[in-house]
């Protein structure tokens, strides 16, 4: 057993793991986006860099502060899962996170 192969085991997703993958998976989480748009009032959107764990992500924000994320691989292609949501896409890079996001997460905090 080399010194890599139980670490690089682990990470690996398991051939068993329930749940879509590839265009199916995407075609999930669209849907899933799509709810959250149609379901909730002046959503917009914020395409989040990768970083270390995590992939770009397209992250939805209504205007009571609730939100929902979900990795789209680019931000090309986040720009274009807005496009069709017909939603506002922001850079998080240049905007940041909306102030009513913060508050609404310290308000679940709470509770």
């Amino acid at each position: 057993m080399s010194l890599f192969s139980r670490w690089k085991s682990r990470r690996a997703e398991p051939e068993s793991a329930p749940g879509p993958r590839g265009r199916g998976k995407r075609a999930v989480d669209v849907d899933h986006l799509q709810r959250f748009t149609q379901t909730r009032a002046g959503v917009e959107g914020y395409i989040e860099p990768a970083n270390r764990d995590f992939p770009v992500s397209l992250l939805l924000v209504a205007t009571t502060g609730e939100w929902t994320r979900r990795t789209v691989g680019s931000a090309a292609t986040g720009r274009s899962v807005a496009a069709q949501l017909g939603i506002p896409v922001y850079d998080v890079n240049f905007t940041g996170y909306p102030q009513r996001m913060r508050d609404w997460n310290s308000a679940q905090r709470k509770r």
